[in-house]
């Protein structure tokens, strides 16, 4: 018991001291920031463990698209191996969730988890139920989704088995009931005094090529994830290739690469896209009604005049924004796009704090 109390007080001081520094945008990433803005669509992906997630799908989401992406992972790991250390179980949890912030951190996603312990290979979802207490994982999914509002959902798996693993298998199958669940006011009624039940636009399964098992077809909807985002100057082949790589415990990683990379998928759920992903959904400001134009034309203004030398100089605009959304009566965009401009204000203006001491002490761990 006292190994593990170490070492967890060890992987937590470890992400404190090392693995969130201060962070400070570039003009590019600042710009980016501003573009986003005026983007008012929401993506989850969903899958069962940490290093399931498609990386170059979810940096193309958050950073071209500039949708608010999240990535559901229903396990932290804890089942996994580890290439890195002799940790197992709930350390090796630990571990492999701060590899996912990092990842997180790298393709712009948001990620979240439910409370299903990853207990090793399971054959059969029926078998990953049983140990996971189904009805207590999916009203996670449900809170997940009710809480970050997703207009689409896309899952890692199928609910018919190809994915191999019970997990993967048993991740689809709760994405999919959750999905309608969601919705639904009387299942899980317990979280409406929190959340509101919310209905996704469509729920798609991205298929794959990968383990000699092509689930791909031409007839289904595809999009090209590959291209390069100047702003950011890498492609999203790169920065996918960055984020997977933070999975070290897994000895999990890829090459940078560029150019046309093409993702399928098939809908399992809601109406079907035809030409975006996003088909059906207002991306705009107008979703929140007529007193979004007025934020919409702002946040415009604010992007036409952006002085990529003097981002400083962008400070009282965006303070302005920030006064004007604040008297919107709209609730879930109007809270998400206050912080978005908390965080632009803090950038342009050049804000950095550190925290020095002149004093050296240690402090005893009592175990």
């Amino acid at each position: 018991m006292k190994k593990v109390v170490l070492s967890i007080a060890l992987i937590f001081i470890h992400s404190l001291v090392f693995s969130q520094p201060p962070q400070s945008w570039s003009s590019g990433q600042i710009l980016q920031a501003i573009k986003k803005l005026n983007v008012l669509g929401t993506v989850i992906y969903i899958a069962a463990h940490p290093d399931d997630e498609n990386t170059r799908l979810i940096g193309y989401l958050a950073n071209e698209k500039l949708y608010r992406t999240g990535y559901l992972s229903l396990t932290r790991g804890d089942g996994g191996q580890n290439l890195i250390g002799d940790e197992q179980g709930i350390e090796l949890g630990l571990i492999r969730t701060q590899e996912l912030l990092s990842a997180r951190r790298i393709d712009g996603g948001e990620q979240f988890f439910t409370s299903a312990y990853d207990f090793g290979y399971s054959k059969t979802p029926e078998e990953t139920f049983d140990i996971w207490d189904k009805e207590k994982i999916l009203s996670d999914v449900v809170w997940v989704i009710r809480y970050f509002r997703p207009d689409v959902i896309i899952t890692r798996f199928p609910t018919t088995g190809e994915g191999g693993h019970g997990h993967h298998t048993a991740s689809a199958i709760l994405a999919n009931e959750a999905f309608i669940a969601a919705a639904d006011p009387n299942r899980f009624p317990q979280q409406l005094q929190y959340v509101q039940p919310w209905q996704a636009k469509r729920i798609l399964w991205n298929t794959f090529n990968f383990g000699g098992n092509n689930t791909t077809s031409e007839s289904q909807f595809k999009t090209d994830v590959g291209g390069f985002n100047p702003l950011l100057g890498k492609g999203y082949g790169e920065i996918a290739a960055l984020s997977r790589s933070q999975h070290k415990s897994q000895g999990f990683g890829s090459a940078p690469v560029r150019g046309q990379a093409i993702e399928y998928f098939k809908p399992t759920g809601g109406t079907a896209p035809q030409t975006d992903l996003m088909d059906g959904v207002d991306l705009s400001w107008k979703r929140i009604g007529k007193e979004g134009a007025h934020i919409q034309e702002l946040i415009n203004n604010i992007e036409k005049d952006f002085d990529v030398a003097h981002p400083e100089k962008s400070v009282p605009v965006l303070v302005d924004l920030y006064k004007n959304i604040s008297q919107l009566t709209e609730g879930n965009w109007k809270e998400k796009k206050l912080q978005e401009v908390q965080h632009l204000i803090a950038q342009c203006s050049g804000l950095f704090m550190d925290a020095t001491t002149n004093r050296q002490f240690i402090a005893k761990a009592i175990l």
